[in-house]
């Protein structure tokens, strides 16, 4: 979904999301877009770096949880956000 202009990325993340949910289906999502994982997820694994082990596992419990789209309005998003960016260890 890299190759999709923003708008297009997050309408699709949301058909995606209802596809698994009525299907009642588990999927697995890689993806390097900390916004993303926690709107579609229940879960959030953050792996180091090579070799990758887990580092830390988190239980996305959004208030309000519906769509990716309107996830990312919920009042615990920028916590988990936050938390998640520091776990990363990124230095810019």
């Amino acid at each position: 979904m890299s190759a999709l202009d923003y708008q297009s990325r997050l309408a699709i993340s949301d058909d995606i999301y209802k596809i698994i949910k009525n299907e009642g289906k588990t999927a697995i999502m890689v993806t390097h877009d900390i916004a993303e994982a926690i709107s579609m997820s229940d879960r959030v694994i953050v792996l180091t770096k090579r070799p990758a082990k887990v580092k830390s596992i988190y239980e996305i419990n959004l208030t309000d949880k519906s769509t990716p789209i309107n996830n990312r309005k919920c009042k615990e998003f920028s916590t988990y956000y936050d938390t998640i960016w520091r776990d990363l260890d990124v230095h810019i």
